[in-house]
């Protein structure tokens, strides 16, 4: 069994827990402070945002000399751009001289990254190259002020951003995640688009929403005719954890003898698009020729829609279409995969506690390896215009109202159980970021585990 209380233990890595999760002697209890606390935030802030690998876009953002990027993280931004030498680099997107940001946004063609206040300009690989009426300033040499670099690194044709370039390598931080979703072949995925939206709540309110299946039976009812939402297995590695999920089948929740037709609906309702355009309204349930299940015939009906655009997922068997595999990387990433699908959901700090943003990115495998990069469309989308499909729709509705509970003054504790042991595995690794005690909200350091607040 895996003790989510202590996950650095060397014999519980890499252990698997169904959905339905640990048996506990007591429930977790996480202080609500850490979703409404301004000091905890801050906490957030100064020892876990500058110190941790987060996924900023894809390489196909920033895939030509020129090209450049902006990622922002809370109070934090990087400009990501490509070189003329082809070499990716980061820089914390701010002048050396008075501190204004350099770019905003995203663009191509870029030939030197200069300030906009004053002009001061940088070449593609950070140096200084022009300080306008440089005499005003006295001796200065252009290699005492390079752009000041983050480090940066991908996988899976995302691109991922550390601000201390002393930080572990990133192969190293993901620990087992590329090897058990190499089968994927995901180099064969290109980013389409990208989206952010302004939410809320806590961006910890956001990431625990991708991280446990436990409130399918509340939130997703129409999905328990196609998953088994009791039986998915459930991986815990140190600081990241996965969920492999099967769909395509009933969930246990509704009894021993559920027929094709409730199955086959579900699954139209909840991603009948996977299939196809002829799909996403409730029909009949196709026949399911002997041998075979529907789990098997709608792994095949995905792989002919595929085909339509001239994918071919003929390698891959019924299980790695219809089962999502849906990796959580500490602290806030969720990655979503299947044979042909592919999306990060990312949660993001906003400026005070009760606000956050919920970052997309959408990838579509192409027909091979050697397919040219693609340039995904980034905007921001503002939450009521928001329309990501049948369930993720269902997780907003969630995410729009929590916030408002957790600021409740009878309302101290968060209260897990073992089946959201992913969550509590991210509240274990948070804790030793910020340097807390175990179901603690200010620094040891500072005297109390606890820290102020209502008694308890």
């Amino acid at each position: 069994m895996v003790d989510v209380a202590a996950p650095d233990e060397a014999e519980i890595l890499g252990t698997a827990v169904t959905a339905s999760g640990l048996a506990a002697e007591a429930p977790v209890k996480i202080p609500v402070e850490r979703y409404t606390s301004p000091e905890f935030a801050q906490l957030e802030y100064e020892r876990l945002w500058p110190k941790v690998w987060h996924v900023a876009c894809t390489v196909d953002h920033v895939a030509n000399p020129g090209d450049w990027f902006e990622h922002r993280l809370g109070p934090y931004s990087v400009l990501l751009v490509r070189g003329d030498d082809g070499v990716l680099r980061g820089f914390q997107n701010v002048c050396r001289h008075r501190g204004n940001p350099i770019a905003l946004g995203s663009g191509t063609e870029a030939r030197e990254l200069r300030c906009p206040y004053h002009r001061w300009a940088w070449d593609l690989t950070g140096k200084l190259r022009e300080i306008p009426s440089r005499r005003g300033f006295g001796p200065i040499s252009n290699d005492d002020l390079p752009l000041i670099p983050v480090r940066v690194d991908s996988w899976a044709r995302l691109v991922f951003v550390n601000l201390d370039v002393h930080a572990e390598p990133l192969a190293d931080w993901l620990e087992g995640i590329p090897d058990d979703i190499a089968w994927a072949n995901l180099e064969e995925f290109r980013g389409t688009y990208s989206t952010v939206t302004p939410v809320n709540c806590n961006w910890k309110v956001v990431n625990e929403g991708f991280s446990e299946t436990y409130h399918v039976q509340g939130l997703h009812r129409e999905m328990l005719g196609s998953i088994d939402d009791v039986n998915s297995p459930q991986r815990i590695w140190d600081r990241h954890s996965a969920s492999y999920q099967p769909y395509g089948v009933a969930s246990p929740r509704l009894g021993r003898n559920v027929d094709d037709q409730t199955v086959w609906d579900s699954f139209v309702v909840t991603q009948g698009g996977r299939m196809g355009p002829d799909h996403t309204e409730p029909g009949p349930a196709p026949a399911v020729p002997d041998g075979q299940t529907l789990q098997d015939v709608i792994a095949q009906k995905i792989r002919d829609h595929q085909a339509t655009q001239g994918v071919d997922l003929s390698g891959y068997d019924t299980a790695q279409i219809t089962h999502l595999n849906q990796y959580n990387l500490f602290p806030n990433t969720t990655v979503l995969i299947s044979a042909e699908l592919f999306t990060v959901l990312t949660a993001r700090p906003g400026a005070h506690p009760d606000e956050g943003e919920l970052a997309t990115i959408h990838l579509r495998r192409m027909p091979s390896a050697d397919a040219p990069p693609t340039t995904p469309v980034h905007v921001t989308v503002p939450m009521d215009q928001a329309d990501f499909g049948f369930v993720l729709n269902q997780d907003f509705s969630v995410i729009a109202t929590m916030q408002a509970g957790l600021r409740q003054p009878g309302f101290t504790h968060v209260w897990l159980s073992g089946e959201e042991c992913r969550i509590i595995n991210m509240h274990r690794h948070l804790e030793r970021s910020l340097g807390l005690a175990p179901g603690g909200w200010t620094p040891v350091e500072s005297g109390s585990a606890n820290g102020p607040g209502p008694a308890r």
